[in-house]
């Protein structure tokens, strides 16, 4: 029973969070809470930065920080998804919405082809190898991203895409605090899929179908409106109109009076649901004058849209900071954690990806055996037994049924991931130390992939299993030397180094079929061996690096740094890369003429420009190739005797790709702090980019790297962080950040390479549609339309159209990168209650979306699902269209072309959140310091033109059949004891 005073109090407590307590009796007083999640933002915060921490309004680098408040309380799985919106200069693009998955990041930019463009991830200081999903958002601090040369040179080659440094948490000094976050989510679709047409309209649209491919010379349009009344059923392979209808069509093309479908089954209903996301974490931390500590334990359950796909992972963290003497500091930071990810496919074009079966399968196939009057067919138990389409046609998924096979299968990756640092620090004189630190990260991955003996495509084998092994190794030792000394107004900041760094990959992987009993999955259980793989990988980089900085009167900044870098991926000869910066920065705010004119708070301009290295080659599937310049051979056998052909030429001469990075940047503060912003320009060239350059298939390979032409980078960037209303109760904040990018091809041998779909030619972007362009449609005769460009007789160019794909001409059409990205954010508290929002967005850059394709074809692909604007196709009463008229004859309209290129503009309300803080007095006989109650919501609203299509897709711009992003609420509570 809840006491009276509790109601007739003026602070009001809300019935849930007495619910979650137990509240018997509180004494209510009016008290002012205190806002943990809100801080006044510091003008002279202090930032992680390379080897280091610095004042942000005295560091000559670009570097944005994102604080803790905005990352543990986003229901998102891993942090790359949390960082979308939030920093000027970052693109990130969510591909797939498969839980676990990682978003891809890119700095500034695309800054090479064929290698690497990805970021160095640091965290704690050191490189990380791991998996990013075994970082919990709870742990996490703070995260900085470095954009510029002065920022990342520090990390040589390793940095030449931008930095991304993620620091934990830490103890504080203090009494020991505990803190407790619980979460419980419910997830489904973020957008809706493409509109179908329903069971009448396609039957109808099919019998057009049927009788346009009848219709030629020999038969009349009589004749062939007969056939296609006759055949109909039969070459759908079912009637869903019952046997009082045999032929549902007539001979008009429309359904007969009466007839209607005995069952509508949508394929989304039982291949995907509204999935469950459960989190809990816990941590202690404290400290005390000498030591402080932190330890964590996470928990999450993150099941997904589809059926049998989820995300689990079990996470701990021991962080531990010492001064054992004066004169010597120690540290160590070790974490563990273990994730189970099911995985049935969804980022392909294969017929097993339950993303296309919930697409392609009409709703008037059942996915339970329907008898002729459209009741179930029973089994001996009265269960309703899985229809698995043997009579539908290939192109609706014959023999396949993903809600019978996927809970039966193991589409299944287990991860092990320890991370453990430890570092000394020796300080010889107050202003020289000495730390070396020593990192390992240990991944151990576990793939199990099994079709099931019982049913499904696997039965015709005898079912089969597949499982792969990889384990890396990578460590880090690192040797560091600074001095920090002031001399009167003179300030020096010196540091030396050496680091090296190892890495070990193995991997083995193996292949069994026909398994004698049901429910036995491990390889062992089944009888035929069908392949056995194994290889092993090893990278060795060792650098030398050193920075020097030096201030005047907190006034003038001047910085420069260096790094040699030497990396086993090239040859002797070219192994070795020298890589610098150097940077300056004017904090004019100290000036006596700006301070006489008491409007600037802050007022600092920045420049800086260096060059980074990047030796990242990777294969053109994607793999990474660690012996850039080794011969390389395939092994193979040859009617049963060992064979070996060459995979890779020697090339000795490929050498580092070269990034030289220019940042120019003003920072300002004005009313009191209340308002603050940061303008940037930034040019980033990168230089003898590595690439793999295509060969002749008779020379035997495919491709060998080289060294080949140069990209450039350029934009500007703009971040506004203001509080609007500052009072005693009430706060508002709103900060925005905005990022252009014009990326560009400004050296390439020959001129142009055509790489899939792309163009690369001087004066293009990296990701420039090289494709046909599409016209429309033959008003005439209802015949897509592609347009030709021909040179005549004089040299001139004539422009034509084709009906016939073949022939039409592929031209440049438009770039997949977007012209502006960035995010709104606002923050709001009132008294106890807190609320923030997130705005994304992008503007400009193009999408080829292939998945649509699929369900436009123009009736070639009988009984796969129809897009509803299928309905506007061409007929003799429609002549004005862009969608061709139906046949079954293919008509290759859906081939890659400039029809299905989509703007790639959006918008996303990324994350919504309201929380409630309940006053401190209500619990001080319990011990709780704090005790919050949440909403949250992520992916709530997107704002797009192609509906269907989830606009974040590969930075390519070609949608593969992926993943869709979820739309997750989430209530939440935390407490602090």
């Amino acid at each position: 029973m809840i006491s009276k005073n509790l109601f007739n109090s003026k602070a009001w407590i809300p019935p849930v969070a007495a619910f979650f307590l137990g509240v018997t009796s509180v004494s209510a007083q009016n008290s002012r809470p205190k806002k943990d999640s809100l801080h006044e933002k510091e003008i002279d915060e202090v930032v992680v930065v390379a080897y280091g921490k610095a004042k942000r309004n005295s560091y000559t680098g670009s570097v944005a920080t994102i604080s803790s408040d905005k990352i543990n309380n986003r229901p998102v799985t891993n942090i790359t998804k949390a960082l979308e919106g939030q920093v000027a200069g970052i693109q990130t693009t969510s591909a797939s919405g498969q839980p676990g998955a990682v978003s891809t990041i890119r700095v500034r930019g695309i800054g090479s082809i064929s290698a690497s463009s990805d970021p160095l991830y640091v965290v704690d200081g050191i490189p990380f190898d791991g998996n990013l999903n075994s970082i919990s958002p709870s742990d996490i601090e703070s995260i900085s991203v470095l954009k510029d040369a002065t920022a990342s040179a520090l990390y040589g080659s390793r940095g030449a895409n931008g930095i991304i440094i993620i620091t934990t948490k830490s103890g504080k000094k203090g009494e020991a605090r505990v803190n407790f976050n619980i979460s419980q989510g419910f997830s489904g679709r973020a957008v809706k899929d493409y509109e179908q047409v329903n069971t009448d309209q396609y039957f109808q649209l099919y019998w057009e179908a049927l009788r346009n491919g009848y219709q030629s010379g020999k038969v009349s349009s009589q004749q062939a409106a007969q056939m296609a009344t006759d055949n109909l059923v039969s070459t759908l392979g079912i009637n869903p109109y019952g046997t009082a209808y045999p032929k549902p069509v007539g001979t008009d093309g429309k359904l007969l009076p009466g007839a209607s479908p005995l069952w509508n089954d949508d394929w989304r209903d039982v291949l995907q649901r509204v999935a469950s996301r459960n989190q809990m974490d816990l941590d202690i931390s404290g400290g005390s004058d000498k030591s402080n500590y932190f330890f964590s334990l996470g928990y999450l359950d993150d099941k997904g849209m589809a059926i049998e796909s989820g995300f689990k992972r079990y996470n701990t963290r021991l962080k531990i900071n010492s001064e054992v003497k004066k004169w010597l500091n120690v540290g160590v930071n070790l974490s563990y954690t273990n994730s189970i990810q099911q995985a049935p496919t969804s980022s392909d074009s294969k017929a097993s990806n339950i993303i296309n079966a919930a697409r392609f399968i009409p709703s008037f196939y059942p996915y339970y055996e329907r008898n002729a009057d459209g009741t179930y067919v029973l089994d001996a138990d009265g269960n309703p037994i899985y229809d698995f389409g043997k009579y539908r046609p290939t192109n609706a998924l014959q023999n396949q049924n993903a809600a019978a096979t996927l809970p039966l299968d193991k589409n299944e990756n287990k991860e092990d991931n320890f991370s453990g640092k430890g570092f000394m620090e020796f300080t010889f004189l107050p202003e020289l130390k000495f730390k070396t630190s020593f990192s390992v990260d240990l991944v151990n991955y576990n793939g199990h992939y099994y079709s099931n003996p019982l049913l499904g495509q696997g039965a015709e084998i005898g079912g089969s299993v597949t499982k792969t092994n990889t384990r890396t190794l990578s460590y880090t030792t690192s040797n560091i030397l600074t001095y920090d000394k002031k001399f009167g107004k003179h300030h020096v900041n010196a540091l030396a180094g050496h680091e090296f760094y190892k890495y070990d990959y193995q991997t083995i992987s193996g292949t069994r079929s026909q398994f004698s009993l049901p429910y036995y999955y491990e390889p062992d259980a089944a009888s035929l061996l069908g392949s056995f793989s194994g290889n092993s990988n090893k990278l060795s980089l060792l650098s030398f690096l050193g920075k020097v900085e030096y201030d005047y009167n907190n006034t003038y900044f001047l910085s420069a740094s260096g790094r040699a870098d030497s990396s086993s991926r090239f040859a002797k000869d070219n192994r070795w890369g020298r890589f610098w910066s150097v940077g300056g920065s004017w904090k004019i705010s100290n000036e006596e003429f700006v301070k006489s004119l008491n409007v600037f708070n802050q007022l600092t301009l920045r420049a800086s420009y260096g060059g980074q290295g990047n030796d990242k080659l990777l294969r053109p599937n994607g793999q990474p190739l660690y012996y850039a310049y080794q011969e390389l051979y395939r092994f193979i056998s040859l009617g049963g005797e060992p064979g070996t052909t060459l995979e890779k030429t020697s090339t000795n001469n490929v050498k580092w790709e070269t990034n030289l990075n220019l940042n120019v940047g003003l920072e300002f503060a004005i009313l009191n702090n209340r308002v603050k912003g940061n303008i940037e320009y930034f040019k980033r060239k990168s230089q003898d980019l590595l690439f793999n350059m295509p060969v002749a298939p008779s020379l035997g390979i495919s491709d060998y790297p080289a060294n080949i032409g140069t990209i450039q980078n350029t934009g500007f960037e703009f971040s506004l962080f203001t509080t609007p209303v500052k009072t005693e109760d009430f706060q508002w904040n709103v900060d925005v950040n905005l990022s252009t990018l014009n990326n560009k091809v400004t050296k390439l041998p020959g001129g142009s390479l055509v790489v899939g779909t792309k163009l690369l030619t001087v004066g293009g972007s990296v990701y420039d549609f090289f494709i046909p362009e599409w016209v429309g449609v033959d008003p005439g005769n209802g015949k897509p339309l592609w347009k030709t460009v021909s040179t005549d007789a004089s040299g001139n160019s004539v422009e034509g159209t084709t009906s016939e794909y073949s022939k039409a001409t592929k031209l440049l059409q438009g770039s997949a990168l977007p012209k502006l990205t960035g995010g709104i954010s606002t923050s709001i508290t009132y008294k106890n209650f807190d609320f923030s929002g997130l705005l994304t967005f992008k503007i400009g850059g193009k999408i080829l979306d292939t998945d649509y394709t699929s369900i436009m074809h123009n009736g070639s692909a009988g009984g796969r699902a129809w897009s509803a604007e299928m309905l506007n196709r061409w007929t003799p009463d429609n002549p004005n269209t862009d969608v061709p008229g139906l046949s079954t004859t293919t008509n290759n309209w859906t081939s890659t072309s400039s029809r299905f290129l989509y703007s790639g503009t959006y918008a996303r309300l990324k994350n919504l959140s309201l929380g409630y803080t309940l006053p401190e007095d209500y619990f001080e006989k319990i011990g709780l310091k704090k005790f919050r109650i949440y909403i949250q919501a992520e992916n709530l609203l997107t704002f797009y033109k192609h509906k269907g299509m989830d606009p974040e897709q590969a930075l390519d711009g070609t949608t593969y059949y992926r993943y869709p992003a979820m739309r997750t609420i989430t209530f939440g509570l935390q407490a602090t004891l």
